[in-house]
């Protein structure tokens, strides 16, 4: 069986795309340097804090929200997901947890 036949095998049982690929060689360990002003920050945090958003991101999004807490608690003190920033979801899922009521 090739890598490809376990890709395919993962996607047809139901396996989100972009988590099945990480049986793919490109799959592999990256360092990422990012740099971002706080108005980037706070639009990546709406996107990337949801919980519809690709686990691998969000878990990071969270992470580096925590972080720039501590530097700077006044700017991101109500940052996070859209639905709790603005009170609206981009995704309009209404099954989420945090859509707004």
């Amino acid at each position: 069986m090739t890598i490809w036949d376990h890709y395919n095998r993962l996607l047809e049982m139901n396996i989100p795309a972009e988590d099945a690929r990480y049986v793919l060689p490109n799959a592999t360990c990256t360092n990422i340097m990012v740099t971002m002003n706080a108005r980037s920050l706070l639009n990546f945090f709406e996107l990337r804090c949801c919980l519809h958003a690709q686990w691998e991101i969000r878990l990071l999004a969270n992470k580096m929200l925590q972080e720039v807490k501590k530097i700077s608690p006044t700017i991101f003190k109500n940052s996070g997901p859209s639905c709790k920033t603005k009170r609206i979801c981009p995704e309009k899922k209404k099954n989420c947890p945090l859509y707004p009521q």
